[in-house]
């Protein structure tokens, strides 16, 4: 679970990455898939020895491999225990959306009003309806596109002012931004980004420090989005040059004043630092109004997140004067688990409650109805009731257990239902190639063999996909380790090692 995030989707060649019933993914030469070919007899002891490896004496290691040609069980190792999953979690949660939702599915925002347009000035406010899409948003400083179509879309139909305010609603989701079981001393993480039906940059202001030319020079900070609403109070020295990097970042919950101290070598590069925002839907509003006021739309009355705004407002006759629509869920997916992005795993769960209602009815969108609606939908594919503790979408929360059998079982339903394979197995990280794996497995026998969802909290690392073998066979495996206090570097040895010798797997 990288604390990287990714704002723009990632584009993904079908036809390179999607397997067929008779293709893998990547593909390999025929020479690699007929050499180095081992007999099963060996199999078991050779897989035995590589876990019982001293980095793992005191962890539980949960493990299942299986061959797709057949249902064969080649390997297993406590695959029934409950685990934490980290961010496998996340293969529950998008085959789960894919059941509820449907690959087609776009997130809708809208702007609306019940005012009258009159000598170019909008009579009343303008309102900001959010359904909970995770990718608006912007590269570096600029506004994000979709504030500046908005604005040249008010403009051709004659407003030029707002005599009002702009209101975000979103009340498509509640307003717990954080998930259940999440620690405490990383909220502040980029990667812990709330969620929010409206939300800019996945919820998360970006800092930009630049040194002087000397040391004790002071340091320049830029912020961004624009309307972030932090007051900040800037400690930055320019350190020695070739100094190493020593930054600190605070605020307490609920206030607006972030602190940043410390120093980073002069004459060195722009250092790049991140924090999560207090507030997405009064970001989202402040963010507009001022793409509005570049574009020369002023806005008399400001930016309010409508739950600051009395509930007799919000039952007003308005009209759609602009709509946008998400990529769909099946181009997104990649951006979801290629860099393991939390922020989107807690956005999609939202969604799954907020339409996951009795008889498909629209509720609001919340973290335990989201599960719920999952829930059955992984029950119903086969995956145990009593092997699958869902509490977030992401993976963060230290309150979610699976089994290694669970992730197999969710694994295969994904190979064998065409509704589900295409964009989902060429969303998963690639070995040696791309996402969270792209710098492991790199020029090794494992590299482009590989298509498999990683995930690691404290004292928990797991991988989660597909390996092709020498011989072409495809299998499935979960492997998921828990309670070491080993480097996790040398955990992902012990699972790479394992899966090497399982390349030279045959019947």
């Amino acid at each position: 679970m990288k604390p990287r995030r990714a704002l723009a989707l990632l584009t993904i060649s079908l036809a390179l990455l999607l397997p067929g019933p008779g293709r893998w993914a990547l593909g390999a030469s025929d020479a690699r898939r007929t050499a180095h070919v081992a007999p099963r007899k060996d199999l078991r002891a050779d897989l035995d020895e590589i876990f019982a490896d001293p980095v793992l004496v005191r962890a539980l290691m949960g493990i299942r491999v299986e061959s797709l040609r057949d249902g064969r069980v080649i390997y297993q190792r406590n695959s029934e225990k409950l685990v934490m999953p980290a961010s496998n979690m996340k293969l529950f949660t998008l085959a789960a959306a894919v059941d509820r939702l449907g690959w087609d599915y776009r997130w809708e925002t809208r702007l609306e009003t019940a005012g009258k347009v009159d000598n170019g000035a909008l009579r009343g406010d303008l309102w900001v309806i959010g359904s909970g899409d995770p990718t608006i948003g912007a590269k570096d400083n600029g506004f994000a596109p979709l504030f500046l179509e908005w604005a040249d879309a008010l403009a051709k139909a004659g407003i030029r002012r707002i005599d009002g305010r702009i209101i975000g609603d979103d009340d498509a989701f509640d307003d717990t931004g954080v998930g259940p079981g999440w620690a405490w001393d990383y909220l502040d993480a980029d990667y812990a980004a709330p969620s929010g039906a409206l939300s800019l940059n996945e919820n998360v202001v970006t800092l930009k420090l630049s040194p002087g030319a000397y040391p004790n020079d002071p340091v320049r900070i830029a912020s961004f989005p624009a309307g972030h609403g932090f007051e900040i109070a800037n400690g930055m020295i320019s350190g020695e040059p070739g100094s190493a990097p020593s930054i600190s970042i605070s605020r307490r919950a609920g206030s607006m004043h972030l602190d940043v101290s410390g120093s980073i070598p002069a004459n060195g590069p722009v250092v790049t630092r991140t924090t999560t925002v207090e507030n997405p839907t009064k970001v989202f509003v402040e963010a507009f109004k001022l793409a509005l006021a570049s574009r020369g739309i002023a806005v008399r009355d400001g930016a309010d997140d409508g739950d600051d705004v009395m509930r007799v407002m919000m039952v007003e006759d308005r009209r759609v004067l602009a709509k946008h629509s998400s990529a769909p869920l099946a181009e997104i997916a990649g951006g979801f688990l290629k860099p393991s992005q939390n922020f989107y795993g807690e956005m999609i769960l939202k969604t799954i409650g907020r339409l996951g209602g009795e008889g498909g009815t629209t509720q609001i969108g919340t973290t335990p109805a989201g599960r719920k609606a999952a829930l059955e939908s992984l029950v119903k594919w086969g995956v145990p009731a009593d092997g699958l503790v869902m509490y977030d979408g992401s993976g963060l929360s230290r309150y979610n257990y699976v089994t290694a059998d669970g992730v197999v079982t969710l694994l295969k339903k994904v190979w064998t239902d065409e509704k589900l394979r295409g964009p989902f197995v060429a969303a998963l990280p690639v070995g040696g190639h791309d996402g969270t794996l792209s710098n492991r497995m790199k020029d090794s026998e494992l590299d482009r063999r590989v298509q498999a969802k990683t995930g690691s909290i404290s004292n928990v690392r797991s991988l989660s996909g597909f390996l092709e073998t020498n011989s072409g066979e495809r299998l499935v495996f979960s492997m998921i380790a828990n309670h070491f206090t080993a480097p996790a570097s040398q955990i992902d040895g012990v699972v790479e090692k394992a899966l090497t010798r399982l390349l030279r797997y045959t019947q």
